[in-house]
């Protein structure tokens, strides 16, 4: 952090407090890093997620992201590329296993920590208010549990939080290379998700809210770093145009809402209440609606609550007519972590405040151990809805679906889920080339040994999940050959024996 020697002086209450403005105060020269306490909790959440992405088996995303890294490049079916790019290098530092998969997010998730520290200094908070922003985030219960999963949300949040991170210290400094830096941070982000193009209207509201910021606006800084952005993104929009757009068409085709169901609203609410942590979820709303005392330092929180805005926004509209999926908001928890800490400040003058703040590490301690214990621990299972069920029992299940799939003499494995078939393709039990035979074009380009459909074949599936009257459509011959289970009985999946395709199966799916 800079120093100085000018004295603090009070921002302007009529306007929002403008962080750009204001000099450096006494506060800022109190210690240069990150405390204590904060180190120790990113160093101990660091090897609590190391050694939980060993023990954990990969979920059916994760899988399916593994198949993309063993062919990258600039786009995906599902998602942009940034996630795949992570797993290929994972792979090749930690080996392609759960942990080299699982590496990059986990590193991430510790440099986040760092970022959310140093920017709520850039915002003014104390060193003390700052370090508690960085454990809080690691306490937000989406971010404790979750924080290891290889997913696109870990290199859009990470990214996310790069992307303000430099453009305060832009910001604070004035230099056109942090403005660059922003840029591409930014442009990475969308690299990652497309969420992340909300990330840009809310940097203009926030550039807007003050002054200083609509000073920066007529400089080449910013623009210099937009165009910075959307050159990395144009990468995925070359992509998408040489591949029918398939991505775009993917995602933005769920904006349109064709209903209104403003029961998902509710369901939104209540769900990131408790994702966030009730109580950094109630000190957010204490940032919010109470003003710092009269005599407090004032935190910046336009930042945080302006590039915030418009995602959530978009997630309220989108909540009225569909699901919201309880991780889309992940890349704004970063932020919120600090407009936490800055309201517990606010609640001083409440007898209960300081138990309360106390208890928000001590919350996120306990979901993260529950849920990573239950999800690592074999003997937890054989419980009725057993959350964990979707990563048990796959060694055993592959194993022994290669045994039926010998008896009966079928050359390859065939799904009508793309999530399995990523799940099987990571077990080594199973010697036979596996395909979805639904949904074709989730696989152009992707690296999948292609089967031999002149011979018989397995096609499993949950047993809700498959019709045999549609596999009737696409085989001559269809013979169901039971069922099998997974987890100790929990799941169970149907297996029919098929020959004779009907149709071009590879390119045209069932």
């Amino acid at each position: 952090m800079e120093s100085g020697a000018e004295a603090y002086t009070p921002p302007d209450s009529s306007r929002p407090f403008d962080m750009a403005s204001r000099p450096l105060g006494a506060h800022e020269r109190e210690g240069r890093g990150p405390p204590t306490p904060l180190i120790l909790v990113i160093l101990v959440m660091l090897a609590i997620r190391l050694i939980a992405a060993n023990q954990i088996h990969l979920t059916e995303d994760e899988a399916y992201y593994r198949l993309w890294s063993m062919a990258p490049a600039f786009g995906y079916f599902d998602h942009p590329p940034m996630i795949a790019w992570w797993i290929w290098l994972g792979r090749r530092l930690g080996g392609d296993d759960a942990l080299g998969v699982r590496l990059l997010p986990i590193l991430a998730s510790a440099a986040t920590s760092l970022l959310v520290f140093d920017m709520a200094r850039l915002a003014g908070a104390s060193r003390r208010i700052a370090g508690r922003a960085g454990i809080w985030f690691n306490a937000m219960w989406l971010v404790a549990a979750g924080g290891f999963l290889a997913v696109p949300d870990a290199p859009n949040s990470f990214f996310w939080a790069l992307a303000l991170w430099a453009s305060l210290r832009a910001m604070r400094a004035g230099a056109i290379g942090w403005w660059m830096a922003a840029g591409a941070a930014a442009g990475l982000a969308a690299l990652s998700k497309y969420s992340a193009l909300f990330l840009a209207p809310g940097m203009v509201i926030w550039l807007a809210w003050t002054p200083k910021g609509r000073a920066a606006l007529r400089t080449p800084g910013p623009w210099i770093a937009a165009l910075i952005a959307v050159a990395l993104f144009g990468i995925n929009i070359g992509w998408n145009a040489d591949h029918r757009w398939l991505t775009f068409h993917k995602q933005f085709g769920r904006v349109a809402g064709a209903r209104f169901a403003p029961r998902y609203l509710a369901e939104f609410i209540g769900g990131q209440f408790l994702l966030l942590n009730p109580l950094i979820a109630l000190f957010i709303g204490a940032a919010a609606a109470v003003r710092a005392k009269a005599g407090t330092r004032a935190i910046d929180l336009a930042p945080f609550l302006a590039t915030c805005a418009p995602l959530v926004a978009y997630l309220v509209v989108h909540s009225l007519h569909d699901r919201v999926e309880a991780h889309w908001p992940a890349p704004i928890y970063p932020a919120l972590a600090i407009v936490a800490a800055a309201g517990a400040e606010h609640l001083k003058g409440w007898k209960g405040w300081r138990r309360a703040a106390a208890a928000v590490p001590i919350l996120g301690a306990a979901i993260i151990v529950a849920a990573l214990a239950w999800l690592a621990v074999p003997g937890a299972a054989n419980v009725r809805a057993d959350p964990a069920t979707p990563v048990r029992g796959w060694p055993a299940f592959a194993g022994r679906l290669e045994g039926l799939r010998t008896d009966n003499g079928a050359a390859w494995v065939g799904t009508t889920s793309y999530g399995l078939d990523a799940e099987l393709s990571t077990e080594p039990a199973l010697a036979a080339p596996i395909f979805q035979i639904t949904e074709r074009d989730r696989w152009r380009d992707l690296a999948q040994p292609p089967p031999d459909l002149s011979r018989p074949g397995l096609v499993i599936d949950l047993t809700r999940r498959l019709n045999p009257a549609a596999l009737d459509r696409c085989f001559e011959q269809v013979r169901p050959l039971g069922v099998i289970t997974r987890d100790a009985g929990a799941v169970a999946y149907a297996v029919y024996l098929v020959s004779g395709p009907r149709r071009a199966v590879l390119a045209e799916g069932c």
